[in-house]
Parts: C-alpha cells; structure tokens; sequence
C-alpha cells in the first residue's frame, strides 16, 4: 500500500474506528509494559546474580575464572541457539526490522518471536553482553501490538498502526520515558506525522508506563544532582561537544557495522560458537572488572555524578566503545540504546572535565556535559535529534540543560550528514533486508 493509498484509508476509516483503534492501543500498552516490565526486572535479578557468582568465584581461584567465563559463554551460546532455532529476526536490536515491516518490506516474523526475545535476551544481557534492554523491549511491544490486531481482526493498516504504538510503549517502558516513546515511532519507525500514529503512540505509551511503574516504581531512571543554566561564555562549547560527539558517532557506526562484517566472516563456524566465545570473552572481563560489563546503567549513572577521573575516562570509554560492537556481533538479542548511552555520558564528562581544566575561570560543572553528550551522540548515531532530547531529559528529569542539548543536537546531526554517514538504524535495516534476500535464494 503506498502512503498516498494509506491516507485515504484513513480518512475513510471514520471517527468509529478510530475510537476503536485507540482502544486496542490502551490495551496494546498494558500489555506491553506487563512484559517490559516483567522483562527488566529479571534483567535486574540475571545482573545481580551475576555479580554474585563473580564475588564467589573469586574465593575459588582459577577454578572460579574458569566457571565464570563458561558461565558467560553457556549464556550466551544458548541465546544465539534459540534465536538460530526458533526466531532469526530476534537477533539483534530488533528496531530496524520493525521498521522493515512497517515500511512492508519484511513480513511481520511469528509471534513465537516474543518468548525467544524475552527469554534470550535476559541470557544474553545477563551474561554480560554490552547491549541494551529496550532492542528487545520495543521488538516483544512491537510484536504484542500486531498481535492484538490480529485477534480483534483489523486490517493491516490498523495493524500497522499498533505494531508502531506497541514499538514506543516498549521503548517508553524500557527507560521510563513515555513521551520519548511516542516521539520516537514518529521520528524514527516512521518518520512523519501520521494523526493515527500519534494517537495510537500516546495512548501505548501511556498505559505502559502506568502499567509498567506499578512493579518498576516512578523515579527517574539516573539522578542528577541539580545544574546551574548555562552561561553564554560556557555555550559555544556545547556547540563543539555537538561536533565531537558526530564525528565520534561515525567511529562508531563504522566500527559496529566493520565488528558485524568481520564476525560474519566466520560464517563456517555456527553462531552459537561464536556468540559462546565472545561471551566467554565477557567473562574474563568481568572476573577482572564486573562494574565494566552489561548494559552499562551503573557507568552512566556514574558519570553523571561526575565519578570518573580524567585518567580512567579515555580508557573505560575505549572499552566500551569496542565492547558494544562485539556484543552486538554476536547475533543475541539486545539493542543499542542503553550501551550509546554509556558512551555519551563518557564523552560528555571527558570533554568537560578538559574544558575545566583549559578554562579555569568559566563555571564548569562536568556533569552538566555529561548529560548533552548523552542527547548528542544519540543524535549522532541515530539521527532523530528529539527523541535523544525528550529521552535524556526524561531519563535524568533535568530540563536546565535544553537550550545546550539543542545546539549540542544541531552540530552531532550536521557532522556525519555532511560526511554522509549513514544512520544506524538505516545501515543495519539494509543489512538486515540483504540477509533475507540471501536467505530466499
């Protein structure tokens, strides 16, 4: 159906059923912050867990080393299984094949998507893997929305129209940020205003988050202690964190899409052995630094707080940077968003910590470029500017940093454009559209 034929659907489908539409998004929402819910608080338990194995593990010795690092690679191994024996399209973020189906270009995958989502992706992530939770949290929403419509028999573009709102409730789900969620199906799955859409998006995310605080709680995801407004001597450099934070953005795209490419090449060996061997890697890592692996909320609630030194930051940030891309390359279930998230605080608070230290006599708070360099290198890599914004301000429930969040935006969109570097999102729905090809051949 082409969108010209899709607005005339809508505008035949009447006030009816668009009542009826907006109900089932309500119902779409519930649901799905339920299962996103339920979903993060096991991530929670499986991270817990893990760091108490490590603890044990280290009165053990050697012997210890080598259960933790068989721990990890058995996680992840069996991740990769049950997404190679049940479900492909699980692997991986899961957002760029919701945008191929609602763009009609891949076929919706079977609902079975959902427990092999579900229940990999906290083996994975459990693991240790540097991934995010809300890959599979928006693809499980996603996939409970189209399920809805087709049990009270509507038609695709009703159908398509909840599997969009069901994408926000579960992003909104994930991080606590239900109008991030709705702008998010706009900006990024389909990227224009369709009223339906919108009305579909605020109603998911709205009964996901209700549904969703009563097991999760409403605070804020990270705490930031209060920020002064920036000064007008202090803003021009949030215009060159903006640049900083693109061009590092392009290091990362290309890195993740060069790590994917690289590890495919092994296609001799079975994905499971792969994905063993890359969480078995994990796991040595987090015998000698368990603080440093997993989704990484800990380490962007840490710079936030300004925690990190000038000293650590270059190399924890090094870290992560190549250990997101091999995680994801692992063909697991897990997203991008949280692991981006890490990253920019870190670049953020690295790049306001030198300012500090060139510009002695400005009033430099660190942390308040820890939290730009979030929205900014989101945008960066991404490429949808306000829903980076709206989420970090909903993330951190501070609104002082906008006006420099903005300008930060503008020069991370502008840097990889006119580089042409492509989104992410955009390179890996491609990736993912060739994979099918190959596969039908």
């Amino acid at each position: 159906m082409t969108p010209e034929q899709r607005r005339e659907s809508d505008r035949d489908s009447g006030h009816g059923s668009l009542l009826v539409l907006a109900v089932l998004a309500l119902i779409v929402g519930a649901v799905s912050g339920l299962v996103g819910a339920l979903f993060l608080l096991l991530l929670e338990r499986a991270d817990r867990f893990r760091d108490a194995v490590i603890v044990w593990a280290h009165s053990e010795g050697f012997a210890g080393f080598l259960v933790v690092s068989v721990a990890c690679a058995a996680g992840a191994g069996v991740a990769a299984w049950l997404v190679r024996r049940y479900s492909p399209h699980a692997s991986g973020s899961g957002i760029p094949h919701v945008e191929a189906v609602l763009n009609e270009e891949l076929p919706q995958a079977p609902f079975r998507i959902i427990p092999v989502k579900f229940v990999a992706g906290v083996l994975a992530i459990g693991s240790g893997l540097a991934l995010g939770r809300e890959g599979p949290s928006v693809q499980m929403a996603a996939t409970i929305g189209h399920l809805v419509g087709k049990e009270f028999r509507r038609s695709w573009p009703d159908c398509r129209v909840l599997l969009a709102a069901g994408a926000g409730a579960g992003l909104a789900t994930a991080f606590n940020a239900p109008i991030a969620g709705a702008i998010f199906v706009l900006e990024e799955l389909v990227r224009r205003f369709e009223l339906r859409v919108a009305i579909a998006a605020l109603g998911a995310s709205a009964t996901a988050i209700s549904v969703s605080r009563v097991l999760l709680g409403d605070t804020a995801d990270f705490h930031v202690e209060a920020l002064a407004y920036a000064g007008a001597a202090t803003r021009p450099l949030y215009f060159i964190l903006g640049a900083v934070a693109g061009l590092v953005a392009i290091v990362y795209n290309r890195l993740l899409l060069g790590t994917i490419a690289t590890i495919d090449r092994f296609d001799r060996w079975p994905v499971e052995l792969r994905a063993g061997l890359i969480g078995a890697a994990v796991g040595m890592l987090a015998w000698f630094a368990p603080n440093l692996v997993g989704g990484g909320d800990a380490i962007t609630q840490r710079a936030l707080a300004g925690a990190d030194t000038l000293a650590v930051l270059p190399l924890v940030f090094l870290l992560r940077l190549g250990l997101g891309a091999i995680s994801y390359a692992a063909g697991t279930p897990g997203g991008l968003f949280a692991p981006m998230l890490v990253l920019g605080a870190q670049l953020g608070l690295l790049f306001g910590q030198l300012c500090q230290l060139v510009f002695p006599d400005l009033n430099i708070q660190p942390e308040g470029f820890a939290v730009v360099g979030m929205a900014a290198f989101f945008t960066g890599v991404v490429r949808a500017p306000l829903t980076g914004i709206v989420l970090v301000v909903e993330m951190t429930a501070n609104v002082t940093m906008l006006l420099p969040m903005l300008g930060a935006c503008f020069m991370a969109m502008l840097a990889p454009t006119l580089m042409r570097d492509p989104p992410i999102y955009e390179s890996l729905r491609e990736r993912t559209l060739e994979r099918e090809r190959t596969r039908l051949k």
